[in-house]
């Protein structure tokens, strides 16, 4: 694949337009493809070209499932995990996310691009959110020198907008099945709920926000997790630089309260996140229309290594060695899938 393209809710964009970093070009016209990194600066991508359409094939050769190196090893994250309740216990937060980066080098670069990773995950991990945004080095001035190449296959939404009502599905809760779902969980995800009406109370309508649902069971491939709806009616004139500015980074990868919590990551995480629970997604400044879901479940490719990451929410009744197997359970899956190989004719591929 050659050409800056991103396929999102069933759309593939092309003939990039414009790149830019500043939010406030959402709220200008045109159809936006987003990557808005946890520590790095927001990607911004205009395309001309939008249309309804199968997933373009392309070429993947994994990783073997053995050869990822994770940003911390089981001991360390115990250790962090143990800090976090140590914080907890002083009163300094009441839940904190701890997340580790898994990566692997590509064993031949040449023939592994982002389409053919998504049409993996599309076959064996099907989910809501999926996505790819592609933007090669050199393809816009303004685009990271390094390029953006994500693929998401998230079961969060983090922000959809449309007819002026902004909805939040805050995820807490990972099992195998629901008879694994526990009390931590439950109140682990009624934390971030009211987390989230209070992200929202300070962009809606005073009075709006609800909660349509509250701790549903949703089946994913492999798991199942506890799923919220957190809705409200925006405010007359605020714009994607505010909204953002009082949502991101999403409630359920950081915690409660927020501040705290991102502080605390900041301390025991070894490793910068980058994409890894940030956000991805597409806005329609043209149509007051967005989808941005929660960057999990994510790979990202970068100078011929593939990234992805994985964590668990710490609160005063996690046990460590739970909450390892928790980042391993999620895992699981995705790695097993990004293994595989895809194979399409180069003239299906360079069609882009």
């Amino acid at each position: 694949m050659s050409g800056a393209c991103a396929y999102l809710d069933g759309r593939l964009a092309t003939g990039l337009l414009d790149v830019t970093s500043d939010p406030a070009c959402l709220d200008s016209a045109g159809w936006w493809a987003a990557v808005i990194a946890y520590d790095d600066p927001p990607v911004f991508a205009r395309f001309k070209d939008v249309r309804a359409s199968p997933l373009p094939v392309g070429h993947w050769v994994g990783p073997a499932a053995d050869s990822w190196t994770s940003s911390m090893s089981r001991d360390d994250y115990v250790r962090a995990v143990e800090l976090v309740r140590s914080r907890i216990a002083l009163g300094d937060v009441y839940q904190a996310n701890v997340c580790r980066i898994l990566s692997a080098e590509l064993p031949d670069l040449g023939a592994s691009d982002v389409m053919g990773l998504a049409t993996l995950l599309a076959q064996g991990n099907p989910s809501p959110y999926s996505g790819v945004v592609y933007l090669p080095s050199g393809s816009h001035r303004a685009v990271p020198a390094h390029g953006v190449a994500v693929v998401t296959a998230s079961p969060e939404l983090f922000l959809r907008l449309e007819r002026g009502m902004v909805e939040s599905g805050p995820i807490k809760g990972t099992g195998r099945t629901a008879a694994d779902l526990t009390a931590k969980d439950s109140a682990e995800n009624v934390m971030i709920v009211d987390l989230m009406r209070n992200d929202l109370g300070a962009v809606c309508r005073t009075g709006s926000v609800t909660v349509p649902s509250l701790l549903a069971v949703e089946a994913h491939p492999g798991l199942v997790h506890l799923v919220s709806t957190v809705r409200g009616e925006l405010a007359e004139g605020v714009s994607w630089g505010r909204l953002l500015a009082s949502t991101f980074p999403p409630g359920s990868v950081t915690g409660a309260p927020k501040s705290s919590a991102v502080r605390i990551i900041s301390e025991v995480e070894t490793q910068v996140r980058g994409p890894y629970c940030g956000a991805v997604g597409w806005v329609d400044a043209d149509a007051a229309r967005a989808e941005l879901a929660v960057a999990i479940r994510t790979f990202w490719l970068r100078e011929g290594r593939v990234h992805f990451g994985t964590g668990a929410g710490i609160t005063w009744g996690s046990d460590a060695a739970r909450e390892w197997d928790e980042t391993e359970l999620k895992a699981e899956t995705l790695l097993s899938v990004a293994a595989g190989t895809s194979v399409a004719s180069s003239r299906e591929v360079e069609s882009l």
